[in-house]
């Protein structure tokens, strides 16, 4: 593979306290050097970027790529390019397959199908529970071995008090994070939105906050029993927040991510469309007052991780009533624009903390490699244009579906370029559909 130099980028990365204009050469896979100025011969590709932002590879940790079993919503051929369009350079997909990724030939299928495509690099999370049923634990040990890099039964929590203290311990030993979705299902019940003022005036079954937070105290409970990691997903509540930072301070190995439609969405907007089922998800879109904690979460660094849960559907499966549409968005395409437009211009946070949410949190949490421009890391860069013009337009999305609740906004600040083990990610034209 020719050695490729990125020239004169702001180049930006916490891990090294890194904040200015540096080149940095790519080479057999890897960073080869990062400096002020990199004397190179004829024999190397040279990539100006000048004016732009060269960054550690974005990491999506929460993703559902839908293969194998649901190639009608997604696969991970178009799931990848999802990713390298938005600037993403890897992603960890989540267990809810058909069949479920609990056994070790699900992992293989997965793996060989990134390996063939190679739009970004892939990292296989396997289910807590055989069958994602919550009663028996899968082989964690295999799929550990198989190449998963954490487990969880997103889609559904674990349930069980025992099991959960059990897979905390079990992955403990084999150096895995168990990733949960919080719901306590006798308290959401069969609720469709956020349980307050706008599920009763549109008479909607409502998923109350304390759905989330119950778990989430148990969970922390049974942490500090087992000594277990603990990662929450898509974090959607004050009180949870406020339970994940005082586990922090007792000194349990815990962590959280938040998504982008939590930071910049409320429960007003399932009212303000009309009930558009682009505006379900599980956990729902909460009241302002969350969504407000939530970006204090980040500015003080309380949160982790910014994880899109990317979850396709079939237009179709979306084009039915709101109470029995099914749960999620996409949000591959849309994340790195959105935050960069609604978190760093307006200085909520800087761009370094936007990085360290997108890149070397994710990395850390995962436990996988990138995260750093550090000599010898591999060589994943997302590059920004920070001055780009952006409208989300829906039917040019790499994905194979369409269910964004954030069709037809627009902003500045936009992935550029996104580059995985020194190749520069050149996509094909969006599909017509």
């Amino acid at each position: 593979m020719r050695k490729v130099l990125l020239q004169g980028g702001r180049a930006v990365d916490p891990s090294q306290r890194l904040d200015g204009v540096r080149d940095v050469l790519l080479g057999d896979g890897l960073i080869a050097e990062i400096a002020e100025h990199i004397e190179v011969g004829g024999d190397v590709e040279v990539v100006d970027l000048a004016g732009k932002v060269v960054a550690p590879g974005f990491i999506d940790i929460h993703v559902h790529l839908r293969e194998p079993g649901q190639e009608h919503k997604e696969t991970v051929e178009t799931g990848t390019r999802a990713a390298a369009a938005g600037g993403f350079t890897a992603v960890a997909c989540m267990a809810n397959t058909h069949p479920v990724n609990d056994n070790v030939a699900v992992t293989e299928h997965i793996l060989s199908q990134a390996r063939r495509y190679g739009y970004a690099r892939v990292y296989p999370v396997a289910a807590v529970s055989k069958g994602l049923e919550g009663e028996e634990l899968a082989e964690i040990g295999q799929l550990r071995g198989a190449g998963c890099v954490a487990i969880s039964d997103d889609g559904r929590p674990v349930r069980s008090s025992e099991l959960m203290r059990r897979a905390l311990s079990y992955a403990r030993h084999f150096a895995l994070p168990l990733v949960q979705h919080a719901q306590d299902m006798d308290l959401s019940g069969e609720g469709a939105m956020h349980e307050g003022t706008w599920s009763t005036r549109l008479g909607v079954p409502a998923i109350p906050g304390a759905a989330e937070d119950t778990m989430v105290a148990r969970d922390l409970l049974l942490v500090e029993m087992t000594g277990g990691r603990y990662h929450l997903q898509h974090t959607s509540t004050a009180r949870s927040l406020e339970l994940i930072r005082d586990g922090k301070r007792r000194g349990l190995d815990v962590t959280c991510e938040v998504t982008p439609h939590h930071l910049f969405l409320t429960d007003e907007e399932v009212a303000r469309t009309g009930l558009s089922t682009n505006t379900k998800m599980n956990p729902p879109l909460r009241s302002e007052l969350d969504r407000e904690a939530l970006v204090a979460g980040l500015v003080d660094g309380s949160v982790d991780v910014i994880a899109t849960d990317h979850a396709p559907h079939h237009v179709d499966e979306k084009r039915v009533p709101f109470a029995v549409a099914p749960f999620g968005i996409v949000g591959l395409e849309t994340a790195v624009g959105l935050c960069l437009d609604r978190l760093v211009r307006p200085g909520l946070i800087g761009l370094a903390r936007l990085v360290d949410l997108l890149s070397c949190g994710p990395a850390r949490v995962m436990g996988v490699p990138g995260g750093t421009l550090a000599p010898g890391s591999p060589a994943d860069v997302t590059v920004l244009d920070l001055d780009a013009d952006w409208k989300v337009d829906p039917l040019r999305f790499q994905s194979k579906s369409r269910n964004t609740p954030f069709g037809g906004w627009s902003g500045k600040g936009a992935a550029a370029m996104t580059i995985v083990g020194g190749k520069i990610i050149r996509l094909p034209p969006p599909p017509t559909r």
